[in-house]
């Protein structure tokens, strides 16, 4: 899951052709930055790289750049998309020659300090990396890592991550030990997979972490119904997870993440097994034969050479910032064995994220993939997964779990599993 040199400098080569055609339309435009994932180093093989232009138009840039971006071929028709009525207006585009996936926005200035807040907590938990890179790759293959069709950003995974470490009442026991990174996966499993409350609990990770009434919360600021509610450290009101409408889908796959480890755990231990030869972590999390073809194929058409290497700073990355660098970032050992194809888990043929470079050689045609996630509706949710419905009528949500029974009223949308509970009445 770690992206290798080849797949960074590929994704610098993006950013850079992009910067050019912006800067040939605007000469004069304030910056253009990288942000999210790839800026903080916490980005999957098949991650999007996130872009923000800062700067005074006298028009809607959205479209302006749309029509640029195909005349330049960076991308073709059915390969951008522009977003222009969603709360923060992006373009998404289909890179034509890596297939990478890149957001760009406009004058999102707090989407630079978000980046740095993730340095400062990189730097309090160095674990945090590690379990980031997996918890990721486990939202991200089934569907539930975009905020657009309920699943839970990035953004507020990390937040979630970060809240769990600081609440944690013995993490410096805990990372004494040897395998204790298995150790902090499986309870952070068990934490958002059995036994918090997303239903009454909000998550706060500012001075020093805590845990809210969202009830409170959501009356104090006058917001609607949250489902996973995630304050934000930087924008006092804001609601970071209030776009997670699905959270309760991710509770349930946390859950079964956590039962299937502890039961493949048990039997490892009971069986004497080696876990160098046989994956504990393989069975929920799965990487694809495509994206393994793809990255080999990366490899091969765009390799590191003096000539194709970016120098990270000519394209807005600041050398002496150990958040802004690129390069490979964790993803070290989890001690439940390494990710390798399973059975056990659902897969997600998505695209891996490497790196554009235009190397000397030709490029090839890459191997096949899915069809560009841009000219097709959001897929359904995995057939083991409960689906969503949404009412208008009152409804009353009842979970009983080892904390006992959790309800809600009101006309949110919720989630239906019948094996749990939920009713209606």
């Amino acid at each position: 899951m770690t992206p290798t040199e080849e797949e960074s400098n590929l994704r610098m080569r993006v950013i850079q052709r992009i910067r050019d055609v912006i800067l040939s339309l605007w000469p004069d435009v304030e910056s253009v930055q990288v942000f999210g994932s790839f800026r903080t180093g916490l980005y999957l093989p098949t991650s999007d790289i996130d872009l923000v232009v800062m700067g005074t138009f006298k028009e809607s840039p959205l479209h302006v750049l749309e029509k640029a971006l195909i005349e330049h071929e960076i991308a073709i028709p059915s390969g951008i998309k522009v977003l222009d009525k969603a709360s923060v207006p992006i373009i998404k585009v289909w890179d034509k020659e890596s297939k990478i996936r890149v957001d760009i926005s406009f004058n999102m200035r707090c989407a630079v300090n978000v980046a740095n807040l993730i340095r400062s907590f990189k730097e309090s938990f160095p674990v945090l990396p590690h379990l980031v890179l997996v918890l990721k790759q486990f939202l991200m293959q089934r569907d539930m890592n975009e905020v657009f069709t309920g699943g839970i950003s990035s953004y507020s995974l990390i937040l979630m991550t970060v809240n769990f470490l600081q609440l944690h009442p013995h993490l410096d026991a805990v990372l004494a030990k040897p395998g204790y990174l298995g150790v902090l996966l499986l309870e952070f499993l068990e934490l958002y997979g059995q036994k918090f409350n997303y239903l009454r609990t909000g998550i706060r990770v500012a001075d020093g972490g805590s845990y809210v009434c969202k009830k409170e919360k959501l009356e104090e600021t006058r917001q609607g119904p949250s489902m996973l509610y995630i304050e934000d450290p930087l924008i006092p009101g804001n609601d970071i997870g209030r776009g997670s409408y699905g959270a309760l889908l991710a509770k349930v796959a946390f859950r079964y993440a956590y039962s299937t480890l502890l039961a493949a755990c048990s039997s490892f231990l009971s069986a004497n097994l080696d876990c160098d030869k046989y994956s504990l972590l393989g069975r929920i999390i799965v990487v694809t034969d495509d994206v393994v073809m793809y990255r080999e194929w990366i490899k091969e058409t765009f390799p590191l050479t003096d000539e194709s290497r970016v120098d990270p700073s000519s394209i807005g990355f600041c050398t002496d910032d150990p958040a802004s660098d690129p390069g490979t970032d964790g993803g070290g050992g989890l001690g439940v064995g390494a990710v390798s194809p399973s059975p056990h888990s659902p897969t997600s043929s998505g695209l891996s994220s490497a790196t554009s470079s235009r190397s000397s050689s030709t490029a090839s045609t890459p191997p096949p993939l899915s069809s560009s996630p841009l000219s097709s509706s959001s897929p359904p949710p995995p057939p083991s997964v409960p689906r969503l419905i949404s009412s208008a009528s009152q409804l009353t949500a009842r979970m009983t779990s080892s904390s006992g029974t959790q309800r809600y009223h009101g006309s949110n949308i919720f989630y239906v599993a019948p094996r749990l509970g939920v009713s209606r009445r």
